[in-house]
């Protein structure tokens, strides 16, 4: 016989309501990282938590609680509510299972947060979600963390009210140009489109069609894909850079999306676009002030760019399609802005422990900490911790943020969770590699 099948117990495939786990023994970056960061994530999220979550609503105020105006700074801080949220549902991801209360304090806060919809201050009579907003680009970031909620929690109400965001109210509102482009507005009735709506459209786009299957999500996403990178061709001369000025946000999410696209569709020229703009976010000097991430401002849009760039470009440090000199020159990176962000934390005012613009620089004890920056800086810790659990060591287990179309299980299924054949186990014509049937995995040499 042509094939010859290995059973591996030690792999397992869990539904859409979970996640594909793999034990990364042959990763080449296994062993890397030494140090563990768990600890110091611990400290900096609940020093989020502790000083800027409110935690009977699951929103975040821009200034801590002690502080006057609360509630008056807040009022129209909204998609900044996504990436703060975020780091919560890292940091649940990471502690689920050795830490129950706290995990359920976690659980509390995105449902509040959901309810309460994201401090959310727009309205429209037609909005059955309550998550609507005029901005586009909003609405976007908004459907990323609520994705990223149903993959933490296993919940699918919250997929299904991105799902009915996109298809509703953020998909009608693009259009096509002379040259046919297909591209987002910023915002209702706008003429611009611009990079801080259309590379979380198109990552929204793509998560969407990992999940439901649906042609139409991955359509919106390469269209909008080839109208970016038209842009970054015509104004940037394609140096990695996805807009001007270049910001981390944007970076990192379109990388991310570029990514996701590699992995759906197998075409090399997605992985590709995803190590340039990611990689130009790590290392040129628009981007990098003495090999940390720069100050990008303190208003609350700046200072939180950089926690939207950290997770994804772990993402990329652990995808083992990308190059290896790339992974470990960006993990590289990141761990020293770790590192040097911890160097400069006051400890001993420990809750009070606040993150600066900077990370190479102390916070300033005469100004008024940011929530921006405090979110950035955990977001750091959170996802430099998620990298290390994975390249501490050979038997390092991450677990993909691949879902499984249809929360299926049965039929073949590639590593990353791409559906290969949905209908079938016949394994004849795969070529040799690593596959997932019937939820096992099968080594076809």
């Amino acid at each position: 016989m042509k094939f010859r099948i290995t059973i591996i117990s030690l792999f397992f495939i869990l539904p859409w309501t979970g996640s594909i786990m793999k034990v990364h023994a042959d990763d080449p970056l296994a062993g890397f990282i030494k140090e563990s960061y768990e600890s110091k994530a611990d400290s900096l999220t609940n020093a989020l938590v502790k000083q800027f979550l409110n935690t009977t609503k699951g929103i975040f105020w821009s200034v801590p609680r002690d502080r006057s105006n609360k509630d008056s700074e807040t009022k129209y801080i909204y998609w900044q509510q996504a990436h703060a949220m975020d780091v919560i549902i890292y940091s649940y991801e990471r502690i689920k299972e050795t830490n129950s209360s706290l995990a359920f304090n976690y659980r509390q806060y995105m449902t509040r947060w959901y309810a309460n919809h994201a401090n959310n201050w727009y309205s429209d009579s037609s909005d059955k979600t309550g998550f609507v907003n005029e901005y586009t680009d909003d609405m976007c970031w908004i459907c990323l963390t609520l994705i990223h909620m149903s993959e933490a929690l296993g919940d699918d109400r919250y997929v299904e009210t991105a799902k009915t965001l996109f298809d509703n109210s953020i998909l009608p509102r693009g259009w096509e140009d002379n040259d046919g482009y297909f591209g987002l507005p910023w915002k209702l009735n706008s003429t611009d489109r611009n990079a801080c709506t259309n590379a979380p459209g198109c990552l929204v786009a793509a998560k969407l069609y990992e999940k439901y299957n649906d042609q139409t999500y991955l359509d919106a996403a390469t269209r909008i894909y080839d109208f970016w990178e038209n842009v970054m061709k015509t104004k940037f001369n394609s140096d990695g850079r996805v807009e001007e000025p270049p910001l981390s946000y944007t970076q990192g999410t379109f990388g991310e999306a570029c990514r996701r696209l590699y992995h759906i569709t197998n075409d090399s020229k997605y992985l590709q676009m995803a190590r340039k703009v990611i990689y130009y976010a790590v290392t040129s000097s628009r981007c990098v002030d003495r090999n940390i991430l720069r100050h990008e401002g303190t208003s609350m849009d700046q200072s939180i760019f950089k926690a939207v760039l950290i997770p994804y470009a772990v993402n990329f440090v652990l995808d083992e399609s990308a190059s290896k000199v790339y992974r470990q020159r960006i993990a590289t990176f990141l761990e020293n802005n770790a590192k040097t962000l911890w160097s400069n934390l006051d400890k001993d005012s420990y809750p009070k422990m606040y993150c600066n613009y900077y990370w190479a620089e102390p916070v300033d004890e005469s100004s008024v900490p940011s929530m921006g920056a405090m979110v950035s800086g955990a977001s750091l810790m959170e996802n430099v911790a998620r990298m290390a659990m994975v390249l501490q060591d050979k038997t390092s287990v991450e677990t993909i943020e691949y879902p499984l179309y249809n929360s299926r299980s049965n039929g073949i299924y590639s590593l990353d969770g791409r559906l290969i054949n949905d209908h079938s186990d016949d394994i004849s014509d795969l070529k040799p590699g690593i596959y997932v049937v019937n939820g096992k995995k099968l080594v076809v040499r």
